[in-house]
């Protein structure tokens, strides 16, 4: 990870609850990675892709996915605590919505190129499901290496990720599709 990443961790790790604010911020990552990778796919698989339609799916529907996980973050924290999130735990939610919202900088940026006629269209989308792929082995690696799991534990729980990670990428891409 990046040390702007390293650093709202660290952050993180300091607030009441740090742990859960971790597991919130990865969670959000992973979601926000799988939606982009599931929309330059379809964009990808499109007969008559346009440069332009895929950079703004792509911003939209990651964007779109971040601010479902704040709302739901909000909602959620209501109907535990019956009260709204304080500045803490909204500034919290901020971050980890930023997090998520990090996973376009790359893609968004090839995607812009492409529009911008820098590059091919087929060679920003490729780059980009490559990205958000690389994205999601190095999460999952980091979680299955921080495991207390045997090192061949540790193997089937990342083959298990990567055919989940499949799944997932499958399923998404077939509902964009549709």
């Amino acid at each position: 990870m990046s040390r702007r990443t390293d650093r709202a961790r660290a952050q993180l790790e300091q607030v009441e609850g740090g742990e859960q604010a971790i597991v919130a911020y990865f969670k959000e990552r992973v979601y926000a990675t799988f939606t982009g990778l599931a929309i330059v796919l379809v964009v990808a698989s499109s007969e008559h892709a346009e440069a332009d339609h895929a950079f703004w799916a792509l911003i939209l529907g990651v964007v779109g996915i971040t601010a479902a996980g704040f709302v739901s973050d909000v909602i959620s924290h209501l109907s535990v605590h019956r009260t709204f999130p304080g500045r803490v735990d909204l500034i919290i939610s901020t971050r980890i919505a930023g997090g998520a919202l990090g996973t376009l900088l790359t893609p968004g940026i090839l995607l812009l190129l492409a529009w911008l006629e820098v590059m091919p269209l087929d060679a920003a989308l490729q780059a980009s499901a490559i990205v958000y792929i690389a994205t999601l082995a190095v999460i999952g690696w980091f979680a299955v290496r921080r495991s207390d799991l045997a090192w061949w534990k540790q193997v089937i729980a990342l083959a298990l990720l990567v055919a989940l990670g499949l799944l997932v990428v499958g399923l998404q891409t077939l509902a964009h599709s549709i």
